[in-house]
């Protein structure tokens, strides 16, 4: 139980840190927030408990393709927020557009599998 513990304090001390440099230095934050600093605990994490080097890597594989539907919401909050829309129109926006598009990446995913 003590190991859930530790996960859940490295992971949210790592969101605590993007978001407080981020405040200080927007390319700061954004250097540390796109190392795949999520994905590195959760393989970390997966061999920790199960030791399976074939898990680990179809789980980096399914994380490449996945990658392409969330740069969606990292193109198109941008460009709505600098086209003045309300920023709650905005991420809701990216948001259900990079929901659109992870559904259809899933899709094809599973249809040439």
């Amino acid at each position: 139980m003590w190991f859930y513990g530790v996960k859940i304090l490295i992971t949210a001390l790592l969101v605590v840190a993007v978001s407080e440099v981020a405040r200080r230095s927007t390319i700061a934050g954004a250097v540390l927030a796109s190392i795949p600093l999520v994905s590195f605990l959760a393989i970390v994490w997966l061999y920790i408990q199960t030791k399976n080097t074939q898990l680990i890597s179809q789980l980096s594989q399914d994380i490449v393709w996945l990658v392409l539907p969330s740069l969606v919401f990292f193109i198109m909050l941008p460009w709505l927020l600098r086209h003045k829309w309300h920023f709650s129109v905005a991420i809701s926006l990216a948001t259900v557009a990079t929901i659109i598009c992870y559904l259809l990446v899933l899709l094809v995913l599973r249809w040439v599998r």
